[in-house]
C-alpha cells in the first residue's frame, strides 16, 4: 500500500455513515455485495462484484477518489483516480 494525493484532501474525522447497507441495491431489489464507505461524504454503496457498482458510480458521479471497505474487521482504503490501495 501507498499513500496518494488524494488522502490529503480527506476530512480529519471520518464521515459518519449514511446508511447502514446499500440503499440504491436495496430500491432495485438486489443483494448488496461488500460494502464500501466513501471517506468524502460517507455513501455506503456495494463494491463491484455487485451487479450495479454503486461505490464505483458513486466515485465518477461525484468525484470523490478513496473508500475504504465497510466490513466488519476491514480497513483498507482504495483509490479510484489511482487505483491502487491507499
Amino acid at each position: 500500500m501507498h499513500g496518494c494525493s488524494h488522502t490529503s484532501d480527506l476530512p480529519a474525522v471520518e464521515p459518519e455513515p449514511l446508511a447502514k447497507t446499500c440503499e440504491e441495491c436495496l430500491a432495485l431489489g438486489q443483494h448488496p455485495v461488500q460494502l464500501r464507505l466513501c471517506l468524502s461524504c460517507g455513501h455506503v454503496a456495494c463494491c463491484d462484484s455487485s451487479p450495479s457498482r454503486h461505490a464505483t458510480a458513486h466515485s465518477h458521479a461525484t468525484g470523490h477518489p478513496v473508500m475504504r471497505s465497510f466490513e466488519p474487521g476491514e480497513s483498507w482504503r482504495w483509490c479510484y483516480r489511482h487505483r491502487s490501495l491507499v
